[in-house]
């Protein structure tokens, strides 16, 4: 919301006049889609974000808050579908393929989530969650000194990050050093990431 505005509905209400006023301007409807999702209007939001598209077909921003409003509704196949449209429009626009590589690694699909990630972090090195989705990527791959190292790369970045935690978690036990492991699935959990209870479970002989 611009720094003018103290109320959300105000704003929302002077986008809208100026959208009447400016039937063409893809930004301000663009703009009044955001606002809205601030306020958890998802249908709102969506009609705003595909009048937007429509005025402007390559308008990446736009794809992207759309696939993640797909995302907020279970359909990975619609996240898929409209960060791969911003990707196409915008071809080094980080977090289009940081979302292409999210949807890859919920399907299994660990080949694909690795190609998109890499993407992603080349083009926003400082992009933590893609760092971090890549290190757990190459987990699943079984590559695991690769897995530690981008890891560690993102707690640089932000120690705080807990998904990073049990990222190293996982690989330190597959590399059998169980109170490694242990200890930094206690970080992961200390940094509010939610460590599987089966997890806890395979740690539970190195406590």
């Amino acid at each position: 919301m611009k720094e003018q505005y103290e109320d959300l509905d105000e704003y929302i209400a002077d986008l809208r006049a100026a959208i009447a006023s400016s039937p063409d301007c893809a930004n301000h409807m663009y703009n009044l889609g955001v606002a809205l999702l601030s306020k958890r209007d998802f249908h709102g939001a969506e009609r705003s974000f595909l009048d937007a598209l429509r005025k402007s077909p390559r308008l990446a921003e736009a794809y992207v808050q759309l696939g993640g409003i797909c995302l907020q509704r279970g359909d990975l196949d619609g996240c898929l579908n409209y960060n791969t449209e911003a990707a196409n429009c915008r071809p080094r626009f980080a977090i289009a393929w940081g979302n292409i590589g999210f949807v890859h690694l919920q399907r299994g699909e660990v080949e694909k989530a690795v190609g998109a990630l890499t993407k992603a972090v080349k083009w926003d090195p400082n992009f933590i969650q893609a760092v971090a989705s890549l290190g757990a990527a190459h987990y699943m791959q079984g590559n695991l000194d690769e897995s530690i190292a981008l890891s560690e790369r993102a707690l640089k970045q932000q120690p705080g990050f807990g998904p990073a935690y049990n990222n190293l978690a996982l690989a330190w036990l597959e590399k059998g050093q169980g109170k490694k492991a242990l200890e930094y699935a206690e970080l992961a959990a200390a940094n509010g990431f939610e460590v599987p209870e089966k997890f806890w479970e395979e740690l539970a002989p190195y406590k």
